[in-house]
């Protein structure tokens, strides 16, 4: 089979309807960072689609392509990799690829025939149903009286949901013989707050106690007032900054959404001294590293104020991964929510594994802070409580 068929053939049954799911693998050319790509047939909107989830090494980026474009996205990506898994209704198949872009083709016929799901984002993929209803989400306004998702809120739902996946991945990182001490440092009006809350401890059955930390006194009280309607005994809102909160020596999950500027810097610190197992931070209004970035090398990107500003984010974000991986988590950027929803749509995930960084790993770091002439906040918060050495 010539590479022109390959694509064809796999293009066809895609609008065709057979196409399950398939993983495109073995990279070519690692300078790219791209490991794999997923595919999967989603409906959006009564439109046939095809999401490609591309895995770099620390972030997952989705991208939906319509029928009409598929032939171009599989030909950008087959041409980058050696080999393609994919499921069909009726097989499965393994393709090779050579160097020369030779295929190989091997089909194992399916014991059942299988069904293509073409959901996506909706019932599938929510943890929390749509059409059942939440107290909480009745009591916040999201969901009517009758449980219904009130229409002017679905992106409300759709984020709490959102939430609620990292929430369920992290279980395994967190203890399942005693309490489990959650913190929420400027958890706002709390959406996600009550989110996790009610998963864990209602659905989960876990044993959990929950604060929730805002500089808002108003809101914190109706806050509280919530939590003691719906019976949350476990779950507490208090008035304070993230700064002067002392009150813990351990925690094992630390939330932080949308602190603005290093006020994220201050809670992922305080997350590392208590030997918080699982980070979960929203960052916004990244502007520290805007004032020091000075690199002429980046010049031509950052003459442009837009440009600049969107790039010191983008770096400061990967700063803060990259310190937390120097002092022992697995941390990855990922996509919180879609970009038509917000322009806040990374989440910094990540999981305490006590995995010590090589010498080289620290250079990497270096290098990169030296190029942009930067201070990280984070990085002198770690350096002096004795987490990560300093040149």
């Amino acid at each position: 089979m010539l590479f022109d068929e390959l694509i064809e053939t796999i293009a066809r049954r895609m609008e065709e309807g057979t196409f399950i799911k398939g993983t495109i693998s073995q990279p070519r050319y690692k300078s790219t960072g791209l490991g794999k790509v997923k595919l999967k047939p989603v409906q959006i909107k009564n439109d046939m689609h095809i999401q490609f989830e591309y895995h770099y090494d620390r972030i997952l980026k989705h991208d939906n392509v319509k029928l009409e474009d598929i032939r171009s996205a599989l030909q950008q990506q087959l041409e980058q990799f050696k080999q393609m898994q994919a499921e069909f209704t009726d097989e499965n198949v393994h393709i090779q690829l050579t160097k020369k872009y030779k295929v190989s083709w091997k089909a194992e016929k399916a014991e059942v025939k299988k069904v293509v799901n073409l959901s996506h984002n909706r019932k599938k993929n929510y943890l929390l149903d749509e059409e059942t209803p939440y107290p909480f989400l009745i009591r916040l306004g999201v969901q009517s009286q009758e449980g219904k998702v009130k229409k002017q809120k679905y992106d409300k739902f759709r984020q709490i949901n959102r939430f609620v996946e990292f929430i369920d991945d992290a279980l395994a990182h967190l203890p399942k013989d005693r309490p489990v001490r959650i913190l929420d440092f400027g958890s706002g009006k709390s959406y996600l707050t009550f989110a996790l809350y009610h998963y864990l401890h209602v659905e989960k059955g876990m044993d959990i106690r929950v604060t929730g930390l805002d500089l808002k006194k108003e809101v914190i009280e109706e806050c509280n007032r919530i939590a003691h309607d719906l019976g949350y005994e476990q779950l507490e809102f208090l008035v304070g900054d993230i700064n002067d909160y002392n009150d813990e020596t351990a925690v094992d999950m630390v939330v932080t959404l949308h602190a603005c500027d290093v006020a994220t810097d201050m809670a992922l610190a305080r997350a590392v001294k208590w030997g918080a197992k699982v980070i979960l931070s929203v960052p916004c209004c990244q502007h520290e590293l805007f004032s020091q970035i000075e690199s002429p090398a980046l010049d031509v990107m950052l003459q442009h104020g837009l440009i600049k500003e969107r790039f010191a984010a983008l770096a400061t974000d990967s700063i803060r991964a990259e310190l937390l991986a120097l002092v022992g988590y697995d941390a990855q950027l990922l996509e919180f929510i879609d970009m038509e929803h917000t322009p806040k749509n990374i989440l910094i995930r990540a999981y305490f594994t006590g995995k010590k960084a090589n010498d080289e790993k620290f250079a990497k770091y270096e290098a990169f802070r030296e190029m942009l002439q930067a201070k990280p906040f984070l990085e002198k918060e770690l350096a002096d409580a004795g987490y990560l050495k300093t040149d």
